[in-house]
């Protein structure tokens, strides 16, 4: 499972908006210099965040964003769930009528396991627990994580 961008950008938007504080006013541009966020999809995210109530945008030449919520009580799987939907790790436990073996198969027990364990873990941290490490923000660069392509070899496992 890769997060996308936008989930990974509304993470981070978050993370600086709770270090600021709840009802404090940031700009656009502050929000996407620090967070290493292009201004373009800073726009579209805020526009996710606004709906599901974590952030206000305020329009105009003084306008930005404002965290509208205490951030402990935003979760990493709340923002990240807003912008991608639902966690799954397979479509067999995203659409449970599509696969025909679920009831016998011995996998599906543990991606649903996995699934579980990993909504659990994003559970736990919210945005104020992110908003006191100093390491935060800027997180890794996307960019910088290596891409595997369908039919690429993974280095050191000998599989493709």
């Amino acid at each position: 499972m890769r997060l996308t961008r936008a989930a990974e950008y509304a993470v981070r938007c978050m993370v600086y908006l709770a270090r600021q504080g709840t009802g404090i006013l940031s700009s656009r541009q502050e929000i996407a210099a620090s967070a290493e966020i292009p201004p373009h999809f800073l726009a579209k995210i805020a526009q996710d965040l606004a709906r599901a109530g974590f952030i206000e945008i305020r329009q105009g030449a003084r306008g930005g964003f404002v965290l509208t919520r205490d951030p402990a009580s935003i979760t990493m799987l709340d923002v990240v769930e807003t912008m991608i939907g639902e966690i799954y790790l397979n479509d067999c436990i995203a659409r449970p009528s599509s696969c025909k073996i679920t009831s016998d198969c011995a996998v599906h027990r543990v991606w649903m396991e996995a699934r579980d364990q990993l909504r659990a873990t994003l559970q736990r941290v919210t945005m104020e627990d992110l908003s006191r490490e100093d390491s935060c923000i800027p997180l890794i660069p996307l960019d910088s994580i290596p891409r595997m392509n369908d039919g690429e070899q993974d280095p050191g496992s000998g599989r493709q």
